[in-house]
């Protein structure tokens, strides 16, 4: 609100303003006997809501849902979870923290390492793959970027979202300030997924935004920084105020970065950033508005007029988004994720080599079989790149997905040439179950030299809720991304770390397993 000499103000409105005033200069009183905090609760939320008429109003009351919301939010830490959950935002963890590691050498990594280097700020938190040490919102934000550098991060079916790669740095980064053990900081992280997810599924349903990836990122880091902070009720309705007021989607542009480090402030860095800002603004005093989710001005009411607010709350300690978020088996893109499982099991069933195949049909939605999936540039998100791997390799290694040199070696560029992209209608709105997103489905056709033909359908990528790799091959991803960065038997004993999270007394334990060698 700019300054009103007040021969500009209208004289209905003088009175409030005047009222304003007088508890304004009420709170300063307070204030200056040693009453902030006080005067904080006494006075949460001084501040103007404008109606149509433009005439200021009271301080808008808080909602049915921000109530429950914000409650549920406080008593996070001390909450129990469910063992399933447990073990489930464990694998989470653990995948985040290699998407990390293994994000520090790529270069996005290499930017936001440079960053640190320039902008680190108090050494308080832990830089990941190196020996920095930061302010709480820049280490964040480096190891946000790190964890979103490539392909390798866990991610939701709706809105694009990837949860892990914001909720997690952000979480250690407040953790380790403020000393939190493990049990903590997992129930902060899940916490983090139910808030973002749940965000992000009532403006994905609204259909308002044509993108949410920084959505779910910018509330969920929130979420997950206040309850590593011990935030109560009211300060929790205040940090989704300063969350919200920082909310922003991205926009697509950041698809034209062929070197992957714009995608990653769009999708992790934003929302990192803004979670801990949030956190961090509150903790030392700051209040806001009481409810920015209902009311004149609100967050809904200008993100998603048509959005119904009983979203944010449905199954609430019942439903954990934790449980239904992917690990990617892959470390590419989304849509590749299903050829690469059908090409995978073709060989195994059928056991025939590059030099045998003729071509290679790959039928996907026409949305999918265009733009990112076909990406000439960045290998990991390149479907004809990535195929033609696997066709030589039998395997899709992240060390081959982050190969830009060999998009140009003449056996990759041999095998290409095979590779045909068929958009398919009939896969537009193919969904392999309810609440699934359309299109998800890929049918890989193998034509060998002497005419036989092959041909399997993939629904469900390994990995995915409905088919979920074991801990064994969650942790042997993680190795292989950890190992050449931390050494082998710092990533064993980081693993055996994150399974027993809950023996964690202080976050800055993890510290030496999560520096550079």
């Amino acid at each position: 609100m700019g300054r009103h000499r007040e021969a500009d103000v209208a004289p209905k409105e003088k009175n409030s303003v005047k009222k304003i005033s007088a508890l304004i200069d009420r709170r300063n009183l307070l204030q200056g006997a040693g009453g902030l905090l006080a005067g904080a609760v006494l006075y949460p939320a001084v501040g103007w809501a404008v109606q149509n008429d433009n005439s200021p109003t009271a301080v808008q009351p808080v909602s049915e849902v921000m109530a429950k919301l914000s409650s549920y939010m406080s008593e996070a830490g001390s909450r129990a979870l469910p063992d399933e959950v447990v073990d489930q935002a464990k694998e989470h963890i653990l995948d985040t923290l290699a998407a990390m590691v293994s994000g520090s050498e790529l270069p996005g990594g290499h930017a936001a390492i440079q960053f640190a280097r320039a902008y680190g700020g108090e050494k308080i938190a832990t830089v990941v793959g190196s020996k920095i040490l930061c302010g709480p919102i820049e280490a964040a934000l480096v190891n946000a970027e790190f964890g979103h550098s490539d392909e390798t991060d866990d991610y939701f079916h709706v809105g694009g979202a990837h949860p892990g790669c914001s909720i997690v740095p952000a979480a250690l980064a407040l953790g380790e300030k403020f000393g939190v053990g493990g049990t903590q900081f997992l129930r902060a992280v899940v916490l983090g997924y139910d808030i973002g997810m749940r965000m992000t599924v009532t403006l994905d349903a609204a259909g308002t935004l044509h993108d949410t990836h920084g959505i779910v990122g910018n509330f969920g880091a929130a979420a997950a920084g206040g309850c590593v902070a011990g935030l109560n009720a009211q300060q929790m309705r205040w940090v989704l105020d300063y969350a919200a007021q920082q909310a922003g989607s991205g926009i697509s542009a950041w698809q034209r970065d062929t070197e992957h480090i714009e995608k990653g402030f769009v999708f992790a860095v934003m929302g990192a950033r803004n979670g801990v800002t949030a956190v961090l603004l509150v903790h030392s005093g700051w209040n806001g508005v009481n409810d920015i989710l209902s009311g004149p001005g609100s967050f809904l009411r200008a993100y998603a007029p048509k959005a119904d607010p009983n979203e944010l709350i449905d199954k609430l300690g019942e439903r954990y988004e934790v449980t239904r978020t992917n690990i990617k088996k892959w470390t590419v893109g989304g849509p590749l994720q299903l050829p690469l499982d059908a090409l995978s099991t073709l060989q195994e069933q059928h056991s025939f080599t590059a030099e045998q195949v003729k071509q290679l049909n790959v039928r996907l939605a026409p949305g999918e079989a265009t733009g990112i999936a076909n990406s000439p540039e960045m290998p990991d998100l390149s479907l004809p790149y990535m195929m033609a791997v696997m066709l030589v390799d039998k395997t899709a290694s992240f060390r081959a997905a982050h190969d830009k040199p060999r998009m140009q070696d003449p056996a990759i560029v041999r095998e290409r040439a095979k590779v045909r992209l068929v958009p398919d209608e009939s896969l537009e709105f193919a969904s392999p179950k309810p609440g699934v997103a359309p299109g998800r489905v890929a049918v890989v056709e193998v034509v060998l030299t002497d005419g036989t033909q092959f041909s399997q359908r993939a629904e469900h990528a390994r990995g995915t809720i409905d088919n979920p790799m074991s801990r064994d091959e969650v942790i042997a991803k993680c190795r292989d991304l950890m190992a050449p960065v931390l050494g082998g038997e710092t990533c064993t004993k980081l693993t055996k770390k994150v399974f027993d999270i809950e023996n964690v007394k202080d976050m800055k334990e993890l510290r030496p397993l999560l520096q550079r060698a």
